[in-house]
């Protein structure tokens, strides 16, 4: 069973498209069926799959994130504890929970079935920049 870590360097809040490069993994293990599980070793970040066509689609939902959870230091967040590592670590941690940090998706004919408008994202929810590491895994 075929398994790869990818390293990611982010650069602050968003979306980074890691489609291609799960595509190679599948095409490089050349298996026909399967099923491609990706996940990500972080509590402040998280996967999404996302429509891939319009860019503002990824701005938009950056943008839901940080209003719905701002950071610990907004007048809003005055019940947060956990601050230890900043006013942006524990509300990043509320967007990973309410997001995944996996994903299933079926392989057949070599490729991954995934939708016409369908990407892979990494989804940073840390101001400052971070190495994150998904591991890939494909089972028969």
């Amino acid at each position: 069973m075929p398994q790869t870590r990818l390293t990611i360097d982010t650069h602050g809040p968003g979306l980074t498209d890691v489609t291609g490069r799960a595509a190679e993994f599948v095409r490089d293990c050349r298996a026909e069926e399967g099923l491609l599980t990706l996940f990500v070793r972080h509590t402040s970040c998280s996967l999404l799959i996302q429509e891939n066509a319009d860019p503002d689609v990824r701005r938009d939902l950056a943008s839901f994130f940080s209003r719905l959870v701002p950071p610990a230091d907004d007048p809003s967040m005055g019940w947060i504890i956990h601050t230890t590592e900043g006013p942006d670590d524990m509300p990043a941690h509320i967007k990973a929970a309410l997001t995944a940090t996996s994903l299933s998706i079926p392989v057949s004919e070599g490729r991954m079935v995934l939708g016409t408008w369908q990407g892979i994202y990494l989804f940073e929810h840390r101001r400052s920049p971070h190495r994150r590491e998904i591991v890939m895994h494909l089972s028969p």
